[in-house]
């Protein structure tokens, strides 16, 4: 089965991290990404597509504007289930960010 999954924190939580300086901020980003590139090289298995995401815009009815959600970033991952895709992000290095969650859910192709 195919899954969806997102990587979020409050937008709150990027606005005070950005406060740090940027010393502060390289180390414990490249400390981070030493982090996820070990998990994604155990997981690569499951893994077909990851990706950071922007900006995003918001269209409405009423027109389209600048918007902003707590998505960072996304997958899509292969397992049998969503309670093993679950288990796959348990010990997921996200999770050192303050306030940070995943959500993983399936992808539903018969949707028409």
């Amino acid at each position: 089965m195919k899954f969806f999954v997102t990587y979020q924190m409050p937008h709150a939580g990027l606005d005070d991290w950005m406060k740090l300086s940027e010393a502060e901020r390289k180390s414990q980003e490249q400390e981070m990404q030493t982090q996820w590139n070990t998990w994604m090289a155990a997981h690569a298995s499951v893994i077909t597509e990851t990706a950071g995401v922007g900006k995003p815009k918001r269209i409405t009815k009423e027109g389209i504007a600048d918007s902003r959600n707590d998505i960072m970033m996304y997958s899509f991952i292969e397992a049998e289930s969503l309670d093993a895709a679950v288990e796959i992000f348990k010990d997921h290095p996200h999770f050192g960010i303050p306030g940070s969650w995943i959500e993983v859910m399936p992808v539903n192709k018969d949707i028409g």
